[in-house]
C-alpha cells in the first residue's frame, strides 16, 4: 500500500532527532562527571525526607520488584529520581552498617528486572552520517528493554547489585531467545542464588527439561541463620511453550525433590519463600498459600518469610503468628525494608537487638485502623494455620516502604560512610547508565511538554488527564493524507498508555515511556455516521477483552486502575486500591530541604500492620476510574450537520473487539473489509513524539520541569 500521509513526512523529519543533535542532559565528559554525584544529568531530588529511622533486628531485607529496568530512575519524578548506581552505594552502605550492628541483611529481588517486548531497530546514526540498523533499542532504563534478545544491555547494570536471594518473573519466559539468555547467562550470574523452583527450560545440549535456576537454596547467614529458601512463579500460562515449561504450585507441593528440602536433614531456623507471586496469598492469582500450607502442615514451628511481586502494590500481609508477606511496588518507585527479630537458632551468634537503632516491636498481627481493619477491602492471606503459637511467641517485624530517591537513601545510610554517600562502584554504575543513554539515543529531545498529564489523577475529558490531550493529538497526526477530507473517528484502548507524561523536555525515552506498544493503525472506510457514533459507547460497555498481549498490560502499571480490557486479572483485583495511588512533587536541582513544610503527593499506604508502612509522608493521590477506550475525531466540519460516512480508524490490537461492536450494532462488516490506515510501520508509539515535534516546540531546548502528578 502506497501512502503519502503527514504522519509519514513527520517520521522522516523525527528520525535525524535519533542522532542526538538536540539531547536532554548533559553531554561532554566533564558535565558527566559532575551531574553523576547525583544521579542522572537532568533528574530531580526530593524535597520530603523520610519520617525517621529504620528498626533494624536479627534478620533485615531490602527488597526490590517489577523494576522493569528502570535503572536510570524517574528523571522527571524528585520522589524516584535515584538511578542503579545510587542503589548499588546504599546497599554498600547498608551492608557494611548491618555488619557493624551485628545482624544480618539480605538483598531480595522477585523478577521482572527488565521488560520483555519485541521493538523494530532503532535507527542509529554510524560515522558516514548514513542511518542503519547498528544497535537496537533496549528502552534502557525507562521501563522497557528491547534489545534482542531483551536483557542484552540491561542485565549487566542489574548485576552490580549483590543479591542474596533471586527468583524469576513473568517476562523472562515469554520468548525464547529471552529465556534462554536468563539460563545461559543472568542464572550462570548468579548461581544458586537464583531461585526458579517451579520453572524449567528445554536444555539444546541435552533434549531435556531442566531448572533455569536453582529448586532451592540452604545457606547460612553471615550471623549464623540458617534459611531454607525457594523461589515460586505463580501459574503464568504465557509462557513459551516449546522451550519453557511452568509447573503448577498444586503439583510443587507434592514433588518429592519439595517434600525433601522441607523435611532437610540439617537444621532450618527460617523458611523463605521469594517469587514473581503476589505476596498477599489469599489474592486472585497468587499460589503462596499453597506454598505457605505445605510448608507449614510439615514444619509448624519454623517461621516463614514471603516475599512477592506482580501485583504491583506495596503491601504486607499475616498469614500467621509466624508468617508474613511483603510486596514492594514498582518500577523503581520502592525500595522495601523489613526486620524481624526472634527467630529461635542455636546457631545465631549475631545481635537480638542491635543498639544504638531502633528495633522491631510488631507482631505478625493485623492492626486495626479508624476504618476496620489495615487490610480493609483487601484479601485475607491467611489460610486455617496449624502454626504453634508458643513457637513465635519473641516474633517482632517492621516494615517500611522506601521511596526510591538519593535523600532516602542517604538518610538511611547516615553513620555508615565516612566522607560521602557515593562509592566508586556505584558512580561507575551511574555513568555507564549515562552512557548508554546517550549511545542508544534515548535522551534525543522532540519537544518540551506544556503540562502535567496523568492516567488517572484526574477525571476523563477534564484538563490534565491524559486521554484529554491523547484525545487532540491522535486527531491531529493521525491522517492518511490521500483521505485526509474525509472525516475519521479513531479509537484507542486506554490500556495503550501506560504511564502518566510529566512536564517538561519529551525525548525518545519518554516516547515508550507513555506508550511502549507498537500497535499499527486500521480501519474499515466510509462507514455510516450513525452507526460508527455508537461504537465508542458499545466497545466501553461489551465484555473485556480476554486475548493476551506479548507483555501484559497489567505489568505495565496504571491502567491496572482503570479497569482497561486487557488488564491482567491478578491486578485487576487490586484496581482502585490505595496501594497503587502514588506519585510526587519534582523540585528544581541542588534544593535538598531535609523537610517540607507540606506534605508532596505520593504513596498513601495501608496494609495488614497499619498505616505507618510509607517511609516518607505523603499527600493522598486523587484516583479516578476511566473507561477502557476513548475517541478521537479527525477532519470534522465545523459547521452544518454531521458527515454521512466516516472513516473508522482503530489500533490493530482491538480490531476484533471493533468488529464485535459493530456486529452488535446489526452491521456485517469483517475481516476482509479492514486495511491499514497508515503505514505499518507508524504504530500507537510513534504519535505522540509527532505530535510533539508538531506542536511542542515552545521552550526547546530548555524545557522547564513542571509540577509533578497529584500537585494541584
Amino acid at each position: 500500500m502506497q501512502l503519502l500521509t503527514i504522519v509519514s513526512l513527520l517520521w522522516v523529519t523525527l528520525q535525524p532527532a535519533l542522532t542526538c543533535q538536540n539531547c536532554y542532559g548533559a553531554r561532554d565528559d566533564a558535565a558527566h562527571v559532575r551531574n553523576v554525584r547525583r544521579m542522572q544529568p537532568g533528574a530531580q531530588n526530593a524535597s520530603a525526607s523520610p519520617r525517621g529511622p529504620l528498626a533494624w533486628g536479627q534478620l533485615n531485607f531490602l527488597h526490590t520488584t517489577d523494576t522493569h529496568s528502570w535503572l536510570e530512575g524517574h528523571l522527571k519524578e524528585a520522589n524516584y529520581g535515584a538511578d542503579w548506581g545510587d542503589y548499588v552505594s546504599f546497599t554498600r552502605h547498608m551492608k557494611q552498617r548491618a555488619g557493624k550492628l551485628g545482624v544480618d541483611l539480605l538483598l531480595i529481588d522477585t523478577g521482572l528486572g527488565y521488560l520483555n517486548k519485541p521493538a523494530r531497530t532503532c535507527m542509529m546514526a554510524t560515522d558516514s552520517g548514513n542511518s542503519s540498523p547498528a544497535l537496537t533499542r533496549e528502552f534502557l532504563m525507562s521501563g522497557s528493554d528491547a534489545t534482542i534478545p531483551n536483557g542484552l544491555l540491561s542485565n549487566p547494570v542489574f548485576q552490580n547489585i549483590d543479591y542474596d536471594l533471586l527468583a524469576i518473573g513473568n517476562h523472562e519466559l515469554y520468548l525464547s531467545d529471552v529465556a534462554y539468555l536468563t539460563f545461559n547467562r543472568f542464572s550462570k550470574a548468579y548461581g544458586d542464588r537464583y531461585l526458579t523452583s517451579n520453572v524449567q527450560i528445554l536444555n539444546p545440549a541435552t533434549g531435556q527439561f531442566e531448572y533455569i535456576g536453582a529448586r532451592y537454596r540452604y545457606f547460612t547467614t553471615a550471623q549464623g541463620l540458617r534459611i531454607m529458601s525457594f523461589g515460586v512463579l505463580y501459574d503464568f500460562t504465557g509462557n513459551a511453550k516449546n522451550v519453557t515449561k511452568i509447573i503448577k504450585a498444586a503439583t510443587l507441593v507434592t514433588e518429592d525433590w519439595f517434600l525433601d528440602a522441607v523435611n532437610f536433614a540439617e537444621p532450618i531456623d527460617l523458611f523463605l519463600v521469594i517469587g514473581h507471586n503476589p505476596a498477599r496469598a489469599g489474592s486472585r492469582g497468587s499460589t503462596f498459600g499453597t506454598i505457605y500450607q505445605a510448608i507449614r502442615s510439615l514444619r509448624p514451628d519454623i517461621p516463614i518469610q514471603t516475599f512477592g511481586g506482580h501485583s504491583h502494590r506495596r503491601d504486607l500481609s499475616v498469614y500467621d503468628s509466624g508468617t508474613v508477606g511483603m510486596e514492594s511496588g514498582r518500577y523503581c518507585e520502592t525500595l522495601g525494608w523489613l526486620s524481624m527479630s526472634g527467630i529461635k537458632s542455636s546457631n545465631f551468634k549475631g545481635k537480638m537487638k542491635p543498639r544504638g537503632v531502633p528495633n522491631p516491636t510488631q507482631k505478625a498481627i493485623k492492626v486495626p485502623t479508624g476504618t476496620g481493619t489495615a487490610s480493609a477491602g483487601l484479601p485475607t492471606a491467611t489460610a486455617n494455620s496449624t502454626a504453634t503459637p508458643a513457637a513465635f511467641s519473641k516474633l517482632v517485624y517492621s516494615r517500611r516502604y522506601l521511596d526510591w530517591n538519593r535523600l532516602t537513601f542517604a538518610y538511611h545510610a547516615v553513620g555508615s560512610q565516612s566522607n560521602t554517600f557515593d562509592y566508586q562502584s556505584g558512580l561507575r554504575v551511574t555513568s555507564e547508565i549515562t552512557n548508554l543513554r546517550t549511545q542508544l539515543n534515548l535522551t534525543s529531545l522532540y519537544g518540551c511538554v506544556p503540562a502535567t498529564y496523568c492516567i488517572s489523577c484526574r477525571p476523563f475529558g477534564t484538563n490534565g488527564n491524559i486521554y484529554t490531550l491523547l484525545e487532540v493529538a491522535v486527531g491531529a497526526v493521525v491522517i492518511n493524507e490521500s483521505r485526509a477530507d474525509i472525516p475519521r473517528l479513531i479509537f484507542l484502548n486506554t490500556g495503550s498508555i501506560r504511564f502518566d507524561l510529566v512536564a517538561g523536555p519529551f525525548t525518545y525515552d519518554d516516547s515508550f515511556i507513555v506508550s511502549p506498544f507498537a500497535n499499527a493503525f486500521e480501519y474499515i472506510k466510509n462507514v455510516p455516521y450513525d452507526l460508527a457514533s455508537q461504537v465508542l459507547a458499545t466497545l466501553n460497555a461489551g465484555p473485556a477483552d480476554k486475548k493476551r498481549r506479548d507483555l501484559e498490560t497489567s505489568d505495565f502499571g496504571f491502567t491496572s486502575l482503570q479497569g482497561d480490557s486487557c488488564v491482567d486479572a491478578v491486578v485487576a483485583s487490586y484496581q482502585g486500591k490505595d496501594g497503587l495511588k502514588r506519585r510526587s512533587e519534582p523540585m528544581t536541582r541542588g534544593k535538598n530541604r531535609r523537610q517540607t513544610t507540606t506534605l508532596t503527593p505520593g504513596y498513601v499506604t495501608i496494609d495488614d500492620f497499619g498505616t505507618d508502612g510509607d517511609d516518607t509522608v505523603h499527600s493522598r493521590i486523587p484516583y479516578y476510574p476511566q473507561p477502557r477506550y476513548f475517541q478521537s475525531n479527525g477532519s470534522f466540519p465545523t459547521t452544518g450537520p454531521p458527515p454521512a460516512t466516516v472513516d473508522l480508524v482503530f489500533l490493530d490490537y482491538i480490531a476484533t473487539n471493533v468488529l464485535a461492536a459493530l456486529t452488535r450494532l446489526g452491521a456485517n462488516y469483517t475481516s476482509a473489509d479492514v486495511d491499514y490506515y497508515l503505514p505499518e510501520s507508524f504504530t500507537s508509539n510513534d504519535y505522540l513524539p509527532a505530535f510533539a515535534q508538531k506542536f511542542w516546540q515552545a521552550n526547546v531546548p530548555n524545557c522547564p520541569v513542571g509540577v509533578g502528578i497529584g500537585s494541584s
